[in-house]
């Protein structure tokens, strides 16, 4: 249950884009929010925010560096996200598989 709720929590996260940019930015290295606010022209406030529900989710992590927040990935939360995708994946492509096995046995007993 525990890890069905962390796994929830991190979907939601990555739902929304600005969170992804984030993500996609933080994957070049640590920065603080000052730094991931200036391209998005969001308000530190809103960035922090959006730092927050990453944070929560496991996604990033964050330090106090002198005056300034330093955020950086956590990859445990991404994962189990990828776990959780691979898995499905790979029963899709069985179920997939065994379709195209079905269609071409069919066809040739049409022939």
């Amino acid at each position: 249950m525990v890890q069905q709720q962390a796994l929830d929590r991190a979907f939601a996260a990555l739902a929304d884009e600005t969170r992804r940019a984030i993500l996609t930015r933080l994957g070049e290295g640590p920065a603080t929010i000052t730094e991931l606010a200036t391209p998005s022209g969001m308000t530190l406030t809103g960035i922090r925010k959006h730092v927050d529900v990453l944070e929560a989710a496991g996604l990033v992590t964050t330090e106090k560096v002198g005056r300034v927040r330093q955020v950086q990935l956590g990859t445990e939360r991404l994962d189990d996200a990828m776990a959780w995708i691979s898995y499905y994946q790979r029963l899709w492509e069985r179920r997939l598989d065994g379709l195209q096995v079905y269609f071409t046995l069919r066809k040739g007993t049409e022939s």
